[in-house]
């Protein structure tokens, strides 16, 4: 993404590396729509194809990955026209409306700053703030922090009592922050304990909800993802 950079020996600008194993992602919605004929119309699901060639549905509909998309895309223009340093340190998620900024900052007041710059954006629902205020930062600590990251997506994805498409993770200075929807309490932590398993990693921190949480929002209406099937 234009305008990411090396700070604080981290990829930032809100342009985080995303591993192959999240295909489900907002990022990848318009590339991984698959057209399936239902009662005389086609429609879109997002997914995955899993190592036994199986489709795994993603718990977000596609209307909602479009509209997480649009979030962070507004969120990365917001951060930039706000503050190029802020821009530059903030790492964000978005997983149904649920915005979660992760990076270091060097004071308090840039972190209350980062909170308050993401409640600008239009759809959001919440604003997990878990950017970290230190100096801990470089090149060592980066390789380290995608090392973890790396490691526990290939565990997650070889894992398969864990649909790992549901997962959004990023680790920060040795801390696992942990987005998504879990199918039920074994699943997720099934996740956290191969997150803790990991050499280097110091914390982990689940900001993740259950499939059948009430706070998740209600489907987006099929009539808006259909088309027509040329009859």
């Amino acid at each position: 993404m234009a305008g990411a950079t090396m700070a604080g020996g981290r990829l930032t600008g809100g342009a985080r590396f995303s591993p192959w194993r999240r295909v489900g992602a907002a990022a990848l919605a318009l590339m991984l729509v698959a057209p399936l004929s239902f009662a005389g119309c086609a429609e879109f699901v997002v997914g995955a194809v899993t190592t036994t060639g199986l489709a795994i549905a993603e718990e977000r509909t596609v209307g909602d990955a479009v509209e997480d998309l649009s979030i962070q895309t507004e969120l990365n223009h917001l951060f930039f026209q706000d503050d190029l340093d802020l821009y530059n340190d903030v790492s964000i998620s978005v997983v149904e409306g649920r915005v979660l900024l992760k990076g270091s900052v060097p004071t308090h007041e840039d972190r209350v700053r980062a909170t308050w710059v993401a409640r600008q954006a239009t759809g959001i629902r919440e604003v997990i703030n878990e950017m970290q205020v230190t100096a801990e930062a470089g090149i060592l600590n980066y390789a380290r922090d995608r090392w973890i990251s790396l490691r526990l997506d290939t565990r997650l994805l070889f894992d398969f009592d864990v649909l790992s498409v549901n997962y959004d993770i990023e680790t920060v200075n040795g801390t696992v922050y942990i987005l998504g929807i879990a199918q039920d309490e074994e699943e997720l932590e099934k996740v956290k304990a191969h997150a803790r398993s990991i050499s280097g990693v110091k914390h982990v921190v689940s900001h993740v909800i259950m499939k059948d949480d009430p706070r998740r929002p209600a489907p987006s209406p099929r009539a808006a993802w259909q088309i027509p099937d040329g009859r």
